[in-house]
């Protein structure tokens, strides 16, 4: 892992390939290993940037003094590719729905195209059963790391109530522990996780930030699972309605993770998008790590 010096303290991120920038983000309690399944299967030519957000499966804790707030969590998504110096970015987003509001507070100068998965919207934060059990978590004594057992036994975390709405595909005992990981052990990370999860969420400066997207001038492509039942299937060809160039498609089979549920659909989504809308990739490059 490499990392990058941010005004909110340091960011881990993975690294591969060369050429035009895609940044893949991640969900809450999820880092960048969301994405270990579609990567291999993307197209050459474009340099993929994992950034490991302070979402809570993060091993670096924050500057005490950072807003981990959801506004503080835009500037910082913001302040990563700032830090990056990445420029004609194609933003992909997955399950934390923060970084859509990139335009409505006007940190979206780098980003070109973006490409948004099942993800909070609207005003759908924090979603479903899933996302209310975090955020009772994080307001008990001790939730934070009884939530992270129960997410590392496999028949617990196929609950509605923890990630049973999250995959159709069953998640791996490997890929969860390293998700949990930090935030059983260190508390300095659960006071990350708390900051962001204790954000207040005003309904109504939610969606007005959502709808800002209708300012954003780039392609997206909106790529929703309507079988899931976390974000409403209806919020996905409403976002790509708000886009001025937007285009909507669906991963069938697939919840909110859709990447690991339908890894080959999804990659071969996120191609076509890039091979109609970003620079000419250089074939020539050699082969990713």
């Amino acid at each position: 892992m490499q990392t990058v010096e941010t005004p909110s303290g340091v960011i881990e991120y993975d690294e591969t390939g060369s050429g035009p920038p895609v940044v893949l983000l991640h969900g809450l309690l999820m880092n960048h290993t969301q994405w270990d399944r579609a990567l291999p299967l993307l197209p050459e030519g474009f340099r993929y940037v994992r950034p490991v957000l302070p979402l809570g499966a993060h091993r670096r804790p924050m500057n005490a003094s950072a807003d981990l707030t959801l506004r503080g969590q835009v500037r910082l998504v913001a302040d990563v590719l700032d830090a990056l110096d990445l420029e004609d970015v194609t933003l992909v987003h997955t399950d934390w729905g923060g970084a859509l509001f990139l335009t409505a507070h006007g940190l979206d100068h780098r980003v070109a195209r973006q490409v948004i998965l099942p993800c909070e919207a609207f005003d759908n934060f924090p979603p479903g059963l899933p996302g209310k059990m975090v955020g009772i978590a994080t307001r008990l004594p001790g939730g934070i790391q009884l939530a992270c057992r129960q997410l590392r036994i496999s028949w617990l975390r196929r609950s509605p109530l923890l990630f049973g709405q999250m995959a159709r595909r069953p998640l791996s005992d490997d890929l969860v522990h390293g998700w949990t990981e930090s935030a059983l052990h260190d508390a300095d990370i659960r006071r990350d996780l708390i900051a962001y999860c204790r954000s207040t969420f005003d309904k109504s400066e939610l969606i007005r930030d959502t709808e800002a997207l209708s300012r954003f001038e780039g392609d997206a492509l909106v790529l929703w699972s309507p079988d899931n039942r976390m974000m409403p299937p209806a919020h996905g060809p409403r976002l790509a309605e708000l886009f001025p160039k937007g285009r909507y498609g669906e991963v069938a089979g697939a919840y909110v993770l859709s990447m690991l549920d339908k890894p080959e659909s999804v990659a071969g989504e996120i191609g076509r998008f890039l091979a109609d809308t970003a620079p000419r990739p250089n074939t020539q490059q050699p082969e990713r790590s």
